[in-house]
């Protein structure tokens, strides 16, 4: 088991800064805005041959009592929990605050060991700054610059000196299982589907919009198989988008719709099925993804509201034929197995192995059903077809004059395919490769 550190402090002293530095990754938003992170945000660092697990938290602030500001105080508590190390982080520039001491008391509670940080000292006199935070209680400060990096490998040294004899093994312990990324609009249920799945609030849900900024990965484990799952912000329309907090959230969801295996697309069934729900689907499709779609909130509504709600797929979302639709409450926990063997099946057909006879034989069925259009005087032809790769498949056909097949045959083609096989939930790519004809310069 690795061990654990967990990054704690008040708002905006750069607790996301040094979770991306000890992991080398970009993946905590970084902005100069208190408050951006708000839930647990787990990542892998190395130092020599040990890794460990890095914890991200939003800005403590114990003594909240309601709203947003309490559901962040939840989270932190429930990684303090989790912790062998904490690393308390303060800002060295803002001098210690009211705010500071209450969280140093809260944390000397939790018996856990506890490095102070002064965090942002770069450019001065590092034991100067220091000395003030002296009084919270927690041993020495130790002044770094998570930007500049300035004292991080120091402060790494001691941190693992603190984890003693713990288990150094190397290798990597990343779920080998499905990524499986949760989106949609905002405030559809993607935080409360998460949550139901795994088990635990282990995401903040909250009756507010945006309550989600960063692409939460969260690895779990369920019925003996292991997922990472990955809570994202909601996606509004292009024109709907202003905080440039919000521009970064939602490039984070579509650097986690293009990383994932299986995307599950979160739709509310007490609203009309709009524009935007399509245009996220047909992101996912582009994609190449897996897809799974979860129509939540059904408990909500009536019969009328229910039988409006499945014309409307019909009409806005024909595109996703191939997908499995399932009407859930994330809320009470109803419709949830059913969704995670969906995403078991799509994640196996995304990432299927199609032997080459049997595809040149679904290939030349197709054909015989229904020919090509002829170009000219000729006609396309298809020979044979071999699998050029997954998630989604790529079936490679070649031919002849294959340059001149229209759309329409490629997508009959493409269904063809995955009704030959029994794919259900993922896309399916065809590629034409065309034979060149020796003799066509010679015929010039």
């Amino acid at each position: 088991m690795k061990p654990t550190l967990v990054i704690v402090g008040r708002p905006n002293v750069g607790k996301s800064t040094l979770f991306n530095r000890l992991t080398r990754t970009r993946d905590a938003l970084v902005a100069d805005l208190p408050g951006l992170t708000r839930d647990r945000h787990y990542g892998l660092g190395r130092y020599g041959d040990r890794a460990y697990i890095v914890v991200d938290t939003g800005g403590f602030e114990p003594d909240a009592r309601d709203g947003i500001l309490h559901e962040m105080a939840r989270q932190a508590e429930q990684a303090i929990a989790e912790a062998d190390v904490l690393v308390f982080l303060v800002d060295g520039r803002a001098g210690l605050t009211p705010q500071d001491r209450t969280v140093a008391e809260r944390l000397r509670r939790s018996g856990r060991p506890v490095l102070l940080v002064v965090n942002k000292t770069e450019g001065m006199a590092r034991e100067m700054v220091a000395a003030e935070f002296h009084e919270l209680g927690c041993g020495e400060p130790w002044p770094i610059s998570a930007a500049h990096g300035e004292g991080v490998r120091d402060l790494l040294e001691l941190a693992m000196a603190l984890l003693g004899a713990q288990d150094a093994e190397a290798e990597d312990e990343e779920s080998s299982g499905p990524r499986v990324a949760v989106v949609g609009r905002p405030n559809v249920g993607k935080s409360t589907l998460t949550n139901a799945l795994l088990g635990e609030e282990r995401v903040i849900a909250f009756d507010q919009p945006g309550t989600t900024r960063d692409a939460i990965a969260i690895p779990f484990e369920r019925g003996g198989r292991q997922y990472t799952l990955i809570d994202t912000a909601g996606l509004r329309r292009r024109g709907r988008v202003f905080e440039a907090v919000e521009k970064f959230s939602v490039i984070k969801t579509l650097q986690a719709v293009e990383e994932a295996n299986v995307v599950v697309l979160v739709l509310d069934a007490s609203q009309d099925i709009s524009d935007q729900d399509a245009h996220i689907a047909g992101f996912v499709v582009d994609a190449g993804r897996a897809l799974v779609v979860a129509v939540n909130k059904w408990d909500d509504v009536d019969s009328y509201r229910r039988e409006r709600v499945r014309n409307d797929i019909g009409r806005k979302l024909g595109f996703l034929a191939f997908a499995r639709f399932h009407y859930i409450s994330a809320l009470k926990n109803e419709g949830i197995e059913g969704v995670m063997a969906s995403v078991d099946a799509a994640y196996a057909a995304a990432m299927v192995k199609l032997p080459t006879p049997k595809l040149t034989r679904v290939l030349q069925t197709a054909v015989t059903r229904q020919a090509p259009p002829r170009h000219g005087m000729s006609r396309p032809k298809l020979r044979y077809a071999h699998q050029g790769g997954s998630n989604p498949p790529v079936i490679i056909i070649h031919g002849n004059s294959l340059e001149h097949l229209p759309a329409a045959y490629r997508r009959y083609l493409e269904r063809s395919f995955l009704e030959g096989f029994g794919l259900r939930g993922t896309p399916l790519q065809v590629q034409f490769r065309s034979s060149r004809n020796p003799y066509a310069a010679a015929r010039d």
